[in-house]
């Protein structure tokens, strides 16, 4: 029997693989980075392109899926990164030199579509309340595919090799293709009718103060994560002599906190304002890094406080990053997709600026002081972002009960 296309817009379990796929497609080979630098006898820092590199151009083209989706469809442009991503995922593990294999890693950024395409499909479904609890649920479920995936990844290398981890890849995205072809119809029914009446609607969108605070709220947050899974493998293995699987585990703790953060977030929206839990949680993913600076300047360093302040990181994220989402999306409903790219293109693009830094300033005996430097770093930024957003909120209200 021929499969049939979906008329129906998508469930939830869709949008949870579609996204984790999105985000395993960064992190799971990290635990075999060292190994590829061996295979391809290629310096460690130009193998680091395959991550810094990856984020780069997944910040442009989540400028352009956006709209592209706002204009289009979100489900035509989900389709086509799937297919792209299961050759390049071919490519790259047929790959027999360091450039061949960058190339298809960097046409394996084609599934950045998948942390787009969902979070505006959601908003298109739902109100703003609900969809804060949806996103939440989506991002607490999807958090466990980067707390495994490092570990599977490591021990994917340790058994068979890197090349094995790009064909799971292989497998995944054929698995994720199939899904959305056959549960994700059309969620956006609200497009204009050609690409510049689309573009007329962006000054309202980036017009907007609130949309600019809550945007680079979430870029900082996604910051400090990026600088944590850059530096932790060199922390791991220099200073506490962990394995590759050790290493994937050490990584994905990160995002058990993000898990429990996300169920907190879920609980509370019913009493709490979006606001106020982003709050809460920037002043954790504060406290953690300091926490973890001040125990290593006094030589009380250990695993436990490293990954502990990651875990804290985490867990901050957890409280921010649905309902972050879910205020910059709101302010110009019709314009979900295209804020979704935007904030997401920025936020991979401060990623890569800050994985890239990560990169330059960790040295080995020097390691956890600089990424947990950094980490501090990228919290008290996003929490200027969210105070910003409360500032601009008193402001409005007190201009509207004046007038």
């Amino acid at each position: 029997m021929k499969p049939q296309a979906a008329q129906s817009p998508p469930t939830m379990i869709t949008l949870i693989f579609a996204t984790a796929l999105s985000v395993l497609s960064l992190n799971m080979f990290l635990p075999s980075l060292p190994g590829i630098a061996a295979g391809f006898q290629a310096d460690y820092g130009l193998v680091n392109l395959s991550i810094g590199g990856f984020l780069a151009i997944s910040a442009v083209m989540q400028i352009l899926i956006g709209p592209l989706s706002d204009r289009f469809g979100r489900r035509p442009l989900l389709l086509w990164s799937l297919v792209v991503f299961t050759l390049a995922s071919i490519g790259a593990a047929l790959s027999q030199s360091i450039w061949v294999f960058l190339g298809f890693r960097l046409l394996q950024s084609a599934v950045v579509v998948g942390s787009v395409v969902p979070r505006a499909a959601v908003r298109d479904m739902y109100d703003t309340q609900e969809a804060a609890r949806r996103l939440g649920s989506v991002t607490m479920a999807m958090a466990l595919a980067p707390m495994l995936a490092p570990m599977c990844g490591g021990l994917l290398d340790i058994a068979f090799g890197w090349r094995a981890v790009f064909w799971f890849y292989t497998l995944l995205g054929a698995l994720v293709l199939l899904l959305v072809w056959g549960d994700f119809g059309e969620t956006h029914h609200r497009r204009a009718p050609t690409i510049m009446a689309q573009m007329r609607r962006y000054p309202l969108l980036f017009s907007s103060r609130r949309f600019w605070g809550y945007s680079f709220c979430m870029a900082f947050s996604v910051g400090g994560f990026f600088c944590f899974i850059t530096g932790a493998p060199l922390v791991a293995k220099v200073w506490f002599s962990m394995n590759s699987a050790q290493v994937g585990l050490g990584i994905g703790v990160i995002t058990g906190g993000f898990m429990v953060g996300n169920l907190v977030s879920t609980r509370l929206l019913s009493r709490l304002s979006l606001l106020s839990l982003i709050l809460c949680g920037r002043l954790s993913a504060l406290l953690g890094p300091l926490a973890g600076l001040m125990a290593f300047h006094a030589g009380q360093g250990s695993v436990v406080t490293f990954f502990g302040a990651a875990v804290a990181v985490g867990f901050g994220n957890g409280l921010t990053m649905a309902n972050a989402s879910t205020g910059l999306m709101s302010v110009r409903p019709e314009l979900a997709g295209s804020a979704a790219g935007l904030s997401g293109a920025l936020g991979v693009g401060i990623g890569a600026i800050m994985t890239t830094v990560t990169g330059m300033v960790v040295r080995p005996e020097t390691a956890p002081f600089a990424v947990l430097g950094i980490m501090l770093a990228a919290s008290a930024l996003a929490m200027l972002s969210a105070l910003y957003v409360a500032f601009v909120d008193a402001r409005e209200a007190a201009a509207a009960a004046r007038s």
